[in-house]
């Protein structure tokens, strides 16, 4: 079985980006489904690449699999989320590696702390928790860091 295609997410793609956000989001047992949490995403999603996210998705013979977010000027790894569908599968690896081709020296992250799951999995990956502050919406958020060695 092939990995998915790594390619730009494409404009008339992001409502089913949105909802694939949310699925992953909410696959966490974070935060509840809601009308108004794909409201809010699908608004995020068009702000953020307004405001230079370059958005990549996962495509498994035409369905989305997983998006990933970046932020070249500040280097920072926005999102990275994979369909329940497709989690347990690597793909994570695959896309954190791809993201590594797009910022290959550094690479910033914050990540819930409540989501143990997914710092773990970065630190697995090399990234090292530098500190935690609150985030605007309420959550308490770790911030990471991986250098190229």
């Amino acid at each position: 079985m092939t990995q998915p295609t790594i390619r730009r997410g494409r404009p008339e793609e992001y409502d089913a980006i949105a909802h694939l956000w949310m699925d992953s989001w909410t696959s966490t047992g974070l935060t509840p489904r809601s009308d108004a949490l794909l409201s809010d995403l699908r608004a995020r999603l068009r702000r953020e690449i307004d405001n230079g996210w370059r958005l990549f998705v996962a495509d498994d013979h035409g369905t989305l699999a997983a998006m990933l977010a970046l932020h070249p000027p500040t280097l920072v790894l926005d999102q990275l989320m994979v369909a329940p569908s497709h989690q347990g599968k690597s793909l994570g690896r695959e896309l954190l590696a791809f993201a590594r081709t797009q910022l290959p020296d550094e690479i910033q992250l914050r990540c819930v702390r409540e989501n143990e799951k997914a710092w773990r999995w970065y630190e697995r990956e090399g990234f090292v928790f530098e500190k935690e502050e609150i985030s605007p919406m309420g959550f308490m958020m770790k911030h990471y860091r991986w250098t190229k060695r």
